[in-house]
């Protein structure tokens, strides 16, 4: 993530429905830039805008049945900006959904309901204290490494 005042979020989902409501919470709820796509290879194009957190819906047929699925897009994602969190949506609770979503390096595995806003909220607040943490740690390292030489 960068040092902004916005965070940057992609938001993936093929419901049109769907994804405009969650663009609508965020917009409310938080001072977020946000980029909104329907297809996976829609995400993986605009990837050069550098999203700081990708928030990717698991199906991705409904506007295209040929499309990439969720995990072929996160495995793209993660090949090629490995370092991008990707929070996996998807209405299926099956634990073997959940499983295979965090096998292929997702952050989290949310399932779409009421609650699911409130849950990529906490997801949001984890990956900021997350990247505070990693600059503490490699400020510190820095100037261990500066001291010791």
């Amino acid at each position: 993530m960068k040092n902004k005042d916005k965070l940057k979020l992609f938001l993936v989902d093929d419901d049109i429905v769907f994804l405009k409501s969650l663009e609508i919470q965020f917009l409310q709820h938080g001072d977020f830039e946000i980029e909104t796509y329907v297809t996976g290879e829609l995400c993986i194009a605009a990837l050069d805008h550098e999203p700081d957190v990708i928030i990717l819906d698991y199906h991705l047929d409904g506007i295209d049945k040929k499309a990439m699925n969720g995990i072929e897009t996160l495995d793209i994602i993660k090949e090629s900006k490995s370092h991008i969190p990707v929070i996996m949506l998807s209405s299926q609770d099956k634990i073997e959904v959940a499983v295979s979503c965090m096998l292929h390096d997702a952050f989290d595995y949310i399932i779409k309901s009421e609650t699911a806003f409130v849950r990529i909220q906490k997801d949001l607040a984890t990956l900021v204290k997350l990247q505070k943490m990693e600059k503490e740690l490699k400020w510190y390292m820095d100037k261990s490494s500066f001291l010791s030489h």
